[in-house]
């Protein structure tokens, strides 16, 4: 579709020399949201959905907004409104141009000289908006990783551990609120162990990230594993949340919570490496409900409140795999030939969408 889109483009620049990268969305199995605390994190991206950039020399800097993400041409005002109320007003040019502009700080501030040659970039996505699968930060580490090809620069250059912390400064510069988890699995991939220790990042500038064994993905991703979000996230009923205020105070509470976030992602890893089904998923409704008494409902949203229910009537275990938007599932059920199907049925029966997942690990 893209590529018809920008025909007229190709046509102009040429179709050598093009560098193309793709991140994967992710999804927060345990221990989130404790990474913007010092806490402990596992996550693993999904082959669902992705983001991915496209960058080729031309003779000036040209960003290529998105037809779909970035109009400027609509048929009406009615179509404005529509489009407007579903994807809000700030497209992923913003990000592109932001991505850019901390790149070439982050190389000044290295030492590194970049050759004098200009680009053109273009992105697209079908990461779902407002849910919580980490698209934005998909958007910048794509860019990013094909600013890093076209310039023919490696992790000599700028190491692996220290990639995610640069994907966080350009998305903190725009104003998105977010911590290292997304950003981290992003970069590694696969199935990812992320420890935030204060001490050790106070020393070092970076977490403890580990990428855990190829045995250990492929039993993870032989399991009932699921996502259901909202098909019209823009009005979740969710309000603001204060914990990072009473975290600031040092609230016993809190800081327990976060924690015990980070035990319970420790458990998680164990539960894996030891192919232990029913202790995983209980370990993440453990997860669910911690989270449900720090944050409370009124912050996590009556809409999310209603899928957790309904996966739980139907046996299955559940957690939100980020912010909101979104709830994780995973079927406690082996034996029947589609444990499923009931959860789907019920869900799309309250017209939330469904999604199998795809778990994704580079060979």
């Amino acid at each position: 579709q893209l590529d018809r889109t920008f025909s007229s483009v190709n046509s102009l620049d040429g179709t050598s020399g093009r560098f193309r990268t793709k991140t994967y969305a992710r999804v927060g199995l345990m221990g989130n949201p404790s990474d913007g605390f010092h806490g402990k994190t596992l996550s693993v991206t999904i082959r669902n959905f992705w983001a991915s950039a496209e960058l080729w020399e031309s003779a000036q800097l040209r960003l290529l907004p998105h037809p779909l993400f970035d109009p400027s041409t609509f048929s009406g005002l009615a179509d404005l409104h529509f489009i407007g109320r579903r994807e809000g007003y700030y497209g992923g040019t913003r990000l592109l141009m932001a991505t850019c502009k901390r790149f070439q700080e982050l190389c000044t501030s290295r030492g590194i000289a970049l050759p004098s040659k200009n680009f053109t970039l273009r992105y697209d996505t079908n990461i779902p908006r407002q849910v919580g699968l980490a698209g934005s930060s998909a958007i910048v580490n794509s860019v990013f990783q094909a600013l890093m090809k076209f310039f023919n620069l490696s992790e000599e250059h700028i190491p692996l551990e220290r990639q995610p912390s640069f994907i966080l400064s350009v998305e903190s510069e725009l104003g998105i609120q977010a911590g290292l988890q997304d950003r981290v699995v992003q970069v590694y991939q696969g199935l990812v162990f992320m420890d935030f220790d204060a001490q050790h990042m106070k020393e070092k500038g970076y977490g403890r990230y580990e990428r855990l064994s190829r045995s250990a993905f492929d039993w993870l991703s032989s399991l009932p594993f699921f996502i259901a979000y909202e098909a019209d996230p823009s009005d979740s009923g969710k309000i603001h949340s204060n914990v990072r205020a009473r975290w600031d105070a040092g609230e016993s509470e809190v800081v327990s919570a976060m924690k015990t976030f980070g035990e319970l992602a420790s458990k998680a890893r164990a539960a894996i490496e030891s192919k232990d089904h029913g202790a995983l998923a209980d370990l993440m409704d453990q997860n669910f409900n911690l989270r449900r008494k720090i944050y409370g409902d009124a912050c996590l949203g009556a809409k999310n409140l209603q899928m957790v229910e309904l996966c739980r009537r139907c046996n299955c275990a559940v957690k939100f795999p980020g912010s909101g938007g979104a709830v994780l599932g995973l079927c406690r059920s082996e034996e029947a030939n589609d444990p499923m199907h009931k959860v789907q049925e019920a869900l799309e029966a309250e017209n939330f969408v469904f999604c199998p997942l795809d778990l994704v690990m580079p060979e």
